[in-house]
């Protein structure tokens, strides 16, 4: 039996053979598709699975898909047995979730178990402040939502309208060559700068990514998008930043470099993603 349902820019289909696996597909939309096939055996018959710590990026009533800090995805069903946990409370039994407790942007934990056709969560964690914020961001006020609506509009020309805003801090965070991962200073420094921009009124983040000259120019946008996304999601996941406080983020490959490419020493400080603290001037000063 196949079951086809409406999703914000794509289309789910659900395939419930008497057999089958769990698995992630792309829509002709860019949207993240899930597809599941077969039912699920008996929790109690299953083994542990990994702890899987992430961002819910896509969402059905039945599976939730986590993208972790290392830009991987893994989609992970949901039974009658899997239960919720919040910082407050326990809710337990799929039938108390529906569609507004997994919410897309809403950080979790996830306890699993695994079968032959994948992984089964047993347990979803996550704190009501991230429940929050991923349910404003859902459902939004027009003014939580009007800083963000215009600062990714400024943003669709690579920046071109950036002298829309005022810059309160810039904090560089660095990369090996060719790696997009995080050293423990540059998880410091960020969540360093989350504080300073905490503090700062109508703060807005603006993350921008950079390679230095090594490498093809296709190769290097993606690894500048790549680094970008790295900070982005340890900011958000890790340092407590609010996604709708975070402007679009932006690969720029080699262009402004910092130092002279000629040098390594000059390519270590463009291997770099800027971290900028924005304010825009329609509101500076409230």
């Amino acid at each position: 039996m196949r079951v086809a349902s409406k999703w914000t820019g794509g289309l789910v289909l659900l395939a419930m053979p008497l057999s089958g696996a769990i698995a992630g597909q792309q829509s002709n939309y860019g949207d993240p598709v899930i597809v599941v096939e077969g039912a699920l055996p008996d929790p109690s018959t299953m083994v542990k699975g990994p702890e899987v710590k992430g961002t819910i990026i896509a969402r059905t009533g039945e599976k939730v898909k986590v993208k972790t800090a290392d830009g991987s995805s893994t989609i992970i069903a949901i039974t009658d047995a899997t239960k919720i946990k919040t910082s407050s409370g326990l809710f337990g039994g799929r039938s108390k979730l529906g569609s507004d407790a997994l919410l897309n942007g809403l950080p979790v934990t996830v306890k699993t178990l695994q079968w032959e056709g994948g992984l089964v969560a047993s347990q979803i964690s996550f704190r009501n402040g991230d429940f929050k914020t991923a349910n404003m961001i859902r459902n939004g006020t027009a003014q939580q939502f009007e800083e963000a609506a215009a600062a990714t509009e400024a943003l669709r020309g690579r920046m071109g309208d950036i002298d829309q805003y005022n810059i309160k801090g810039v904090t560089n965070v660095y990369f090996d060559t060719g790696k997009a991962a995080l050293s423990p200073g540059a998880k410091a420094d960020l969540c360093s700068v989350a504080s300073q921009a905490e503090a700062t009124d109508n703060a807005l983040l603006l993350v921008v990514g950079y390679t230095d000259s090594v490498g093809s120019e296709e190769y290097n946008q993606t690894l500048s998008e790549k680094r970008a996304s790295s900070v982005i999601n340890y900011l958000q996941q890790q340092c407590r930043w609010k996604p709708y406080r975070m402007l679009t983020p932006t690969g720029m490959s080699e262009a402004d470099p910092a130092a002279d490419n000629d040098t390594p020493e000059g390519k270590a400080q463009n291997r770099r993603v800027a971290v900028n603290i924005l304010v825009s001037k329609s509101v500076d000063g409230f």
